[in-house]
């Protein structure tokens, strides 16, 4: 009674607010979420959307401001609203599911305000939740500066949240479970569970040519969007006055797991902009890397570099030899001597110890993929002067896969996510595609389903991966129960799980071990089970996916079977159950295999799974990595056991799972 009462009265104040025009209202093709647009007698926009009837956002402002006196904000009149509905299915050439179904309905309302500026508000809203953007035309504009965004989300009640501070500059920071109305501000996606029940998160789809969106606490459960500046404090500048913002989205789910299996943000974005596709496929990989973040390897060419043609051999020898596709190289090239300072790297020089004419020539004769790495150190300026001949090189050799890094400052006082970062992010996206090379950028800017329009951007990091494990505190167990829910609700994240060596027994004590980062307490270690580094390979999800550890610690190993048979090309994928920072159960199918991996933060529990997802009809054996009876994250994470059994998709698995524990699944058609 007292929600009922709250949204009249919030829709009392919006319709009396809204004397200069009557609101104009649309629902998602199933009437459970209904968005509607005011204009109040000043001609500032607001919108309000209510689910099940209920009121979710309160009236909350819709605008920019802009430099110079153009007037992007109010004094505007609905010159015309149109309505239209999609609904149909689109393929992608990877991705968690390769179908995807696009139905939604949408609002357009166009705008013009005394100052003759022109606006369109498309409001989309599906089933899964909304997205709205703004597109400006300012005739007569020769330069349009934006200073500042007035988008708010007004939450009609409070709730618990999964999100990180906000930050310009990287996005691997922990995340916080707080109350919605206690975060003083948050990057995206944010997500949460109000207090009527509701999941839902906020983000951004078809982030191009803008400066990210991260969100600042206003008063009671509101938000106002926060853009990332220039260094002179412009938000975003554009030649003419013209431009389209990224989509605002808010994705809306009565189960948590429905926000993992949202296709909202992919449905967002442009369609594919390549003329063919055939050259970009998923594949697993492993690679010389993480011995360096161990101490045991360096980057640099010394007697501890990692990257030298003898060890780059050992592991196309080891990935030939088990299913594996691809082996990546960090430390390669020249440059990596002056980290510290303007990282000033030279991406068509190896160092002498690294003959990449004989790798790669061994790299094809095995039938092994090179991935190739270019670490920027943030010096921007020198990455794009290189761009092109550093990418003709690579294809030149074969080497047609690119993991790129920006582990450093921007200089000249840019951010890595005002508008400048995002057009060097796109610019090299772009200049990968002429040369059929699929990239995976660490250190990127936030994932926003760009991968529709341009697939060949496979996978990022974007949050605290794999390697903070290696030199911190590391990740805490309930980590990668949120993860799904909040950073992976944008996209695919390159995490590179799948370490065995968890509490570094056979690193520890090596004379050859060098502490190289002030992070490094000496108390460094994995956060989980053994079973849970398994389930992170189908939990985690990156068409690109890393077995993480030194390839030493994978021989002879009876649990790296998994790995061998997992294929991270998928046809479909459904999350099953999961809480965020609880628990999450994930089953995919890849051809005619699947696999689950499920997993839990501190707390030991049982989860029974139902497995109707497999093909009726049809029997599996089921190969199951499962914690060992005696298995503890903190006292004994290693202990593990393997079983066997026939199934089917009238059957059900009980998934018991150890503190800080998992379980990985392989189900093979008999």
């Amino acid at each position: 009674m007292k929600t009922s009462l709250a949204f009249v009265a919030a829709l009392l104040l919006f319709f009396s607010a809204c004397t200069a025009d009557r609101p104009t209202e649309v629902s998602s093709p199933n009437g459970a979420i209904r968005l509607s647009f005011c204009l109040a007698d000043s001609g500032r926009m607001t919108y309000q959307v209510a689910v099940n009837d209920s009121a979710f956002i309160l009236p909350s402002a819709l605008g920019f401001e802009a430099r110079n006196g153009v007037n992007l904000s109010d004094g505007f009149k609905v010159t015309a609203t149109d309505f239209s509905s999609k609904d149909t299915t689109w393929t992608q050439p990877w991705g968690e599911n390769k179908s995807i179904r696009e139905h939604y309905n949408e609002m357009t309302v166009h705008l013009k305000n005394a100052a003759q500026t022109h606006l369109t508000m498309r409001f989309r809203l599906f089933d899964d939740g909304l997205g709205f953007r703004y597109e400006y035309r300012v005739p007569g504009v020769d330069s349009l500066f934006v200073m500042n965004e007035l988008t708010s989300f007004n939450l009609a009640n409070d709730g618990t949240s999964w999100s990180i501070p906000a930050n310009f500059d990287t996005y691997e920071l922990l995340y916080r479970t707080l109350p919605i109305s206690r975060v003083d501000n948050a990057n995206t996606p944010i997500t949460f569970k109000t207090t009527q029940g509701v999941y839902a998160s906020i983000h951004e789809a078809a982030l191009t040519n803008f400066p990210e969106m991260t969100l600042k606490h206003t008063d009671r459960n509101g938000f106002k969007s926060e853009l990332a500046s220039w260094p002179d404090g412009v938000k975003a500048r554009f030649a003419g006055g013209n431009f389209n913002t990224p989509w605002r989205t808010i994705q809306i789910a009565p189960k948590a797991v429905g926000l993992i299996n949202s296709g909202l943000i992919l449905n967002l974005n442009e369609p594919c902009a390549l003329a063919t596709t055939d050259w970009i496929r998923p594949m697993k990989y492993v690679g010389i890397w993480w011995g360096m973040h161990l101490g045991v390897e360096s980057w640099i060419m010394d007697e501890r570099h990692g990257a030298t043609t003898a060890n780059a051999k050992r592991y196309i020898d080891f990935a030939a030899a088990n299913n594996i596709e691809a082996v990546l190289y960090e430390g390669w090239n020249q440059g990596w001597e002056s980290w510290g300072s303007m990282q000033t790297f030279d991406y068509t020089k190896p160092y002498a110890d690294f003959d990449i004419d004989e790798i790669t020539r061994y790299a094809k004769e095995k039938g092994i993929q090179i991935i190739g790495h270019h670490e920027t150190g943030g010096n921007i300026p020198n990455y794009e002067q290189q761009l092109d001949k550093a990418y003709q090189w690579y294809a030149d050799r074969g080497i047609h896969v690119v993991k790129t890094g920006y582990a450093g400052g921007f200089p000249n006082g840019h951010s890595h996510h005002g508008q400048y970062g995002v057009q060097h992010y796109r610019k090299v996206v772009e200049t990968a595609a002429r040369y059929h090379t699929t990239l995976d950028a660490h250190e990127p800017i936030k994932d926003t389903g760009i991968r529709r329009t341009y697939p060949h951007m496979m996978t990022r990091e974007g949050a605290r991966g794999m390697e903070w494990n290696a030199w911190s505190e590391g990740n805490p167990p309930e980590h990668h129960e949120v993860l799904p829910f909040t950073r992976l609700l944008g996209g695919p994240m390159d995490y590179t799980p799948g370490t065995f060596d968890i509490l570094f027994d056979k690193t520890r004590h090596s004379p050859r071990r060098k502490k190289w980062n002030d992070q490094d307490k000496g108390n460094s270690r994995v956060n989980t089970t053994l079973a849970k580094q398994l389930a992170n390979w189908v939990i985690l999800y990156s068409p690109l996916q890393m077995a993480s550890d030194m390839i030493e610690n994978y021989e002879g190993h009876p649990a790296f079977q998994f790995f061998r048979d997992f294929d991270p090309d998928c046809d479909w994928s459904q999350a099953l159950a999961g809480e965020p920072g609880e628990f999450v159960v994930v089953a995919r199918r890849a051809k005619q295999n699947y696999f689950l991996g499920a997993s839990t933060n501190e707390e030991a529990r049982t989860v029974i799974v139902k497995l109707d997802f497999l093909e009726k009809g049809k029997r599996y054996k089921a190969v199951i990595y499962a914690d060992g009876k005696d298995a503890d994250w903190k006292t004994n994470p290693t202990s593990y056991q393997i079983k066997e059994r026939m199934v089917t998709a009238n059957d059900s698995l009980s998934i018991v799972m150890a503190k800080g524990g998992g379980q990985a699944v392989s189900f093979m058609p008999i």
